[in-house]
C-alpha cells in the first residue's frame, strides 16, 4: 500500500468524522484493505506521525494530543485544533 493512498484516507475520515471527534488507525486500515488490515496498522501510524509533524494531523492518547516522537500504544487521530472524543 503507498502512502499516498494511506495518507489520503487518513484525511478523508477524519475530515469525515466531524469536529471534536477522532478516528482509530485501525479503522483506515480496515478501509483500505479489509482482510489484511492488521499488515497495514504499521504503516498507517508512520503515515499519521508524518501528518502530525506536518501539523496536518493530530495524534491523540487519552484524548490529548502529543508528539509524534510519543505515539506509543493506543492512538486516536483527529485534525489540529479539533482534538477530543
Amino acid at each position: 500500500m503507498n502512502t499516498e493512498a494511506i495518507s489520503a484516507e487518513i484525511l478523508r475520515r477524519i475530515a469525515a468524522c466531524g469536529v471534536g471527534k477522532s478516528i482509530c488507525p485501525s479503522e483506515v486500515a480496515r478501509a483500505l484493505d479489509a482482510q489484511a488490515w492488521r499488515s497495514l496498522l504499521g504503516p498507517v501510524r508512520q503515515v499519521a506521525a508524518a501528518l502530525a509533524r506536518e501539523g496536518r494531523v493530530a495524534v491523540l492518547r487519552k484524548g490529548r494530543a502529543v508528539a509524534p516522537a510519543e505515539m506509543r500504544g493506543v492512538i486516536r487521530l483527529a485534525l489540529p485544533g479539533m482534538e477530543g472524543g
